[in-house]
């Protein structure tokens, strides 16, 4: 389902083409994906990047679409091995590596603020990183299609419906249809996202949902 064809869809169920209404379509929708992006962590949301530190610097740059860390891995210069971070508060990182000189390969990480990371301990060579991260694809309002609009348009469908029908201030018996058919639709993704593709990962902490 493309976005032109959600926008349609949308206009039917709620029996509106008023102006204002259809003008916010897109929000309905973008509010829509938002929701549904922060409910299930789908690979679709997940990208990775590479980079390098540099010596002597504790810091590491974050990509300027980033939301949370999935995973950050080292790559051992000589080797060509991945080893994977661990995932520590700023203040464990301070107070086991307390001075920045306190240099080696990096084995923890923290995040600083919504930009920078913080390694410990200190680089003491020019390493290559690989992050993997979550982020917020490009809208189907932006761009015409989506994985969620192509893969599991239900759900979709459904909370941009939630959405308009909320502005609308419609009846509530439907208000209450419209949410049992989103959280039935987001169920099935999750089972999806957080079951399925869950299932043979090899790092804990993860959010899981066991599969029947």
């Amino acid at each position: 389902m493309n976005y032109s064809q959600l926008s349609t869809l949308i206009q039917e169920y709620c029996e509106s083409t008023e102006q204002s209404f259809v003008a916010n379509i897109p929000t309905f929708v973008q509010v829509a994906e938002e929701r549904i992006y922060n409910s299930v962590q789908i690979p679709a949301i997940r990208k990775n990047v590479t980079g390098t530190t540099t010596i002597n610097f504790q810091y590491l740059a974050l990509p300027s679409d980033w939301l949370s860390t999935f995973s950050l891995a080292v790559i051992d210069p000589t080797t060509g091995d991945y080893e994977y971070l661990l995932n520590k508060d700023v203040n464990y990182i301070r107070q086991a590596y307390p001075p920045p000189n306190s240099t080696g390969k990096p084995a923890y990480y923290a995040i600083w603020d919504d930009t920078t990371m913080i390694l410990g301990p200190t680089p003491d060579n020019t390493y290559s990183m690989e992050l993997h991260y979550y982020y917020y694809p490009v809208s189907i309002v932006n761009y015409g299609t989506s994985w969620i609009g192509d893969n599991f348009e239900s759900v979709l469908l459904y909370g941009s419906l939630r959405e308009a029908y909320t502005y609308l201030k419609g009846e509530a018996d439907l208000m209450q249809n419209y949410e049992a058919k989103y959280q039935e639709a987001l169920a099935l993704l999750k089972r999806l996202g957080d079951g399925l593709d869950r299932q043979d990962a090899y790092r804990s902490g993860q959010v899981r949902v066991p599969v029947t």
